[in-house]
């Protein structure tokens, strides 16, 4: 975790004022072990006495995301984004439709294939993005699968 200090540069290196809610918000999603919704961001730091109205969550998220600070992700069958820190750090999930777990898939499976399709393509890749969706083995046990889509 970082201090205040450090996201009040981070900030100011991307062209905003450094705010209260905006290193809260970052600090809050930096220490998060998966991304959140805003509305768990705004119950955790109204858990934490934190004076905050979602809305004022849901503009910071955009601001942040706007300036690569934060990574939105969209999840398929949700309405809700999910947001996380950007460490800069490549990533792919996978995602438990049934309790909602997201779990980070260690190294990339698409690097390689990414160099052969550049070279078939001649197209210049410049990133890629794989969520891989299914169930947990604790919604297994619970009977929570519904059909596997191939």
């Amino acid at each position: 975790m970082k201090n205040n200090t450090i996201y009040e540069n981070i900030l100011k290196d991307c062209g905003l004022k450094s705010t209260k809610h905006r290193t809260t918000i970052l600090e809050f999603l930096e220490i998060a072990n998966q991304p959140v919704t805003a509305e768990q961001i705004y119950h955790e730091l109204k858990e934490k006495n934190i004076s905050i109205n979602l809305s004022t969550v849901y503009r910071t998220l955009e601001t942040l995301s706007d300036k690569e600070l934060v990574l939105r992700h969209s999840v398929t069958n949700e309405s809700k984004a999910l947001f996380e820190y950007n460490n800069r750090v490549h990533k792919h999930y996978l995602v438990c439709i049934g309790c909602k777990k997201i779990l980070s898939i260690e190294n990339c499976p698409l690097c390689e294939y990414e160099k052969l399709l550049e070279r078939q393509t001649d197209f210049i890749i410049t990133g890629h993005k794989l969520d891989m969706y299914g169930y947990c083995p604790e919604c297994q046990q619970k009977g929570l699968m519904g059909e596997k889509y191939n």
